[in-house]
């Protein structure tokens, strides 16, 4: 509900219009008191109550936002993120009402993050770490030889949890800026044919179609190196056994544009930037428990944004997702 001096834009002119209101009743009180005769005393107690009431009437809500706040903050300390102030002032008060709903929103977003990358961790720990105890439990109990395949079994849970954990500091180094970034020219058709190159058996299943001419990009070469490994990581993944991805690098007028596609089975509506937040997985990689820890499109991210560019995730038809990273070219 709207307050009487609420379209008013500074507190200073409120505080104006309620001493002007109280001093033109007491006027009035004053003036119709001596036409009638009335005592002075009688007179002071009328126009004292009636600018009170005056008083009341104007000033309503000019400090209850601040009440508001204080209760508010008051239940933020309890961890109760979701009270909120009335901001239908246009004046300091208001300002200062709206400035809290906002951080309110940002800190209860916050805590929902922090909630989620709480359970997350410890659903993408406990995963690997239970396999891992089972094995070593079935070994020391002679149910299994430590033979070479339950020891690359277990090998393979740990590469899991130092993968795991090395993605997180990177992607917490990267959110703080702690990581100095030093841009270099770099040749950007380079860094993406070692990272092809650096996929092993896997590069076979990777077609690349670039220009002849280079391009270049001001970046960091080990972190550009990384947004393509964790793109082809993602493709591959995604991608049927005998499907191939494909890397497209291009010039458009003074940006590069490269595209990783592949023929998985696609994004559903509403995903497109969805995936770039962390530890987000579609139901597909959801089902198994070799699919990534949903990490490496936020690096990719962070990375790109840090690089004055832009990632998106589109549709590839018939089927399978593109993802397009567009970055300055110098």
């Amino acid at each position: 509900m709207r307050r009487p001096l609420d379209p008013l834009r500074s507190i200073k002119i409120k505080l104006g219009a309620v001493i002007v209101a109280a001093v033109a009743v007491t006027l009035v009180v004053f003036t119709i008191g001596v036409r009638f005769d009335i005592p002075t005393i009688v007179l002071g107690l009328i126009a004292g109550s009636l600018s009170l009431t005056m008083i009341q009437f104007l000033a309503r809500g000019m400090t209850s936002p601040l009440r508001e706040m204080a209760s508010a903050a008051a239940a933020m300390a309890e961890g109760d993120y979701s009270r909120r102030v009335t901001e239908t002032s246009r004046d300091e008060v208001g300002e200062l009402a709206r400035a809290f709903n906002l951080m309110a929103a940002e800190l209860s977003e916050t805590d929902r993050i922090r909630r989620d990358l709480v359970a997350n961790v410890s659903h993408d720990l406990r995963t690997p770490l239970s396999s891992l105890r089972a094995t070593l439990e079935n070994v020391i109990d002679g149910v299994t030889q430590p033979d070479q395949k339950s020891l690359a079994a277990m090998l393979a849970q740990v590469d899991r949890l130092g993968a795991l954990v090395t993605q997180l500091l990177e992607l917490s180094r990267l959110e703080s800026g702690s990581i100095p970034f030093e841009p270099v020219e770099l040749e950007l058709d380079s860094v993406i044919l070692a990272s092809v190159r650096e996929l092993g058996p896997d590069a076979e299943r990777v077609d690349v179609a670039m220009p002849r001419s280079n391009l270049r990009v001001n970046g960091d070469p080990e972190r550009m190196h990384r947004v393509l490994a964790n793109l082809l990581h993602n493709a591959l993944r995604h991608s049927p056994a005998q499907e191939h991805v494909s890397v497209k690098a291009s010039s458009q007028g003074n940006s590069v544009v490269i595209e990783v596609a592949d023929r998985g089975p696609g994004l559903d509506p509403g995903e497109e930037t969805k995936v770039f937040e962390r530890f987000y997985r579609g139901d597909s990689a959801r089902s198994g428990d070799e699919g990534g820890a949903g990490l490496g499109l936020a690096i990719a991210r962070w990375i790109v944004d840090l690089h004055g560019g832009s990632i998106r995730a589109e549709r590839n038809e018939p089927s399978g997702c593109r993802m397009v990273v567009t970055l300055p070219m110098t």
